[in-house]
């Protein structure tokens, strides 16, 4: 067989493992993936406690992001923001509660240019995932509009009260009861097993590791080819 079919073969030979190997990588990747955005799904499953248990005074957090919480206080009536952005009209509302603080609360969506349903009067109960402030470019702010986000630095200088150090937004069930429609709840990346990323990075290593070896077991067959040549040519 020709020295150059030959090295074609041990070419071609290392391409396919080594594109094998590299799909394998990015199987890894998707398993860790998976693996955290199911450890997000199940912290947001998880029930509901109560709020102030887990926020103390000088505003250290427990183990609460991501997960539901509950909240019992007071709307103010005239601390209300609507957030325009992405097409979507978020209400968004202070609750005050029984210490004092105020906790930033999505009540619902309403259509482009609607009117805004009141808070509800009276000391109510409230539950949602409890999220942390979200980022300006997090959404694109619509026409018209001054706020586009839930920014709790934003917010804290708009609202007198000191704030908790995150947001929730209310489920289909309470949205209705207050007259709007419900807003979707954007959970957060979470991170799967590190050991699946590892296997995904080792996998990738083999990849190159082993195209390299076939170069080099290519040049090689061309070396031995020439070397057993040259003693006959003499």
């Amino acid at each position: 067989m020709p020295l150059r079919v030959r090295q074609g073969l041990v070419i071609a030979l290392g391409v396919v493992a080594a594109a094998v190997m590299t799909w394998l990588g990015f199987w890894q990747l998707q398993v860790f993936t998976d693996q955290g955005n199911a450890s997000v799904q199940a912290r947001a499953q998880q029930p509901a406690v109560l709020l102030l248990d887990q926020v103390s005074a000088d505003g250290t957090v427990g183990d609460i992001y991501g997960k539901p919480v509950i909240a019992t206080g007071r709307y103010l009536a005239d601390q209300q923001r609507v957030l325009g952005a992405d097409g979507v009209v978020r209400v968004l509302s202070a609750l005050q509660l029984a210490d004092g603080r105020v906790l930033s609360v999505v009540r619902g969506v309403i259509a482009q240019g609607a009117d805004v349903p009141p808070v509800p009067t009276g000391e109510l109960t409230q539950t949602g995932i409890f999220l942390g402030s979200e980022a300006g470019t997090d959404h694109a702010l619509a026409t018209g509009y001054e706020l586009g986000s839930v920014r709790l630095a934003q917010l804290a200088q708009l609202w007198p009260q000191p704030l908790l150090p995150g947001f929730i937004t209310l489920d289909a069930a309470e949205a209705a009861r207050q007259g709007l429609q419900p807003a979707t709840v954007t959970l957060p990346s979470g991170d799967g097993s590190w050991r699946n990323s590892g296997y995904a990075l080792q996998w990738w290593v083999f990849a190159l590791f082993g195209l390299g070896m076939t170069i080099r077991i290519a040049q090689s067959m061309g070396k031995r080819e020439r070397a057993d040549v040259a003693p006959d040519a003499r």
